[in-house]
């Protein structure tokens, strides 16, 4: 039972169209302080994208959605956001934005392996 942490995690989504408010799961972004544990599991289905939009480009969404890797990861080149505290780039990750990518609200759990969680997650509600 010690081994069990708390997590918490947002799921990644595309709104082609903002004022339309219409989206798609396309990641998952977990975090486990406890654990130390910051990452996220994205996929954008081609033909999905096609189905809601056509003036999207699927590399440059893939761009962004790497970039955002890049800060879970805390590489240099993830920038400025990718220097800060787990926590930190976490939080800003996972912020309310009115952008084309956004991420749900943040939701609460309990596990002994994070990895698992999110890989368990990304299933269940990306593909």
């Amino acid at each position: 039972m010690q081994d069990r942490c708390t997590f918490e995690y947002a799921i990644i989504r595309i709104v082609p169209k903002v004022e339309r408010e219409e989206f798609f799961n396309v990641g998952v972004i977990l975090f486990s302080k406890r654990k130390k544990f910051l990452d996220m599991k994205y996929h954008i289905d081609p033909e999905k994208l096609k189905a809601f939009t056509c003036e999207m480009e699927l590399d440059t969404l893939n761009e962004y959605l790497h970039a955002w890797k890049l800060i879970c990861k805390g590489a240099p080149a993830g920038g400025k956001i990718g220097t800060l505290e787990l926590s930190d780039r976490f939080r800003w990750l996972s912020a309310c934005r009115s952008t084309i990518i956004q991420s749900s609200k943040t939701h609460p759990g309990i596990s002994i392996n994070p990895e698992k969680e999110l890989e368990d997650i990304f299933k269940k509600y990306v593909l």
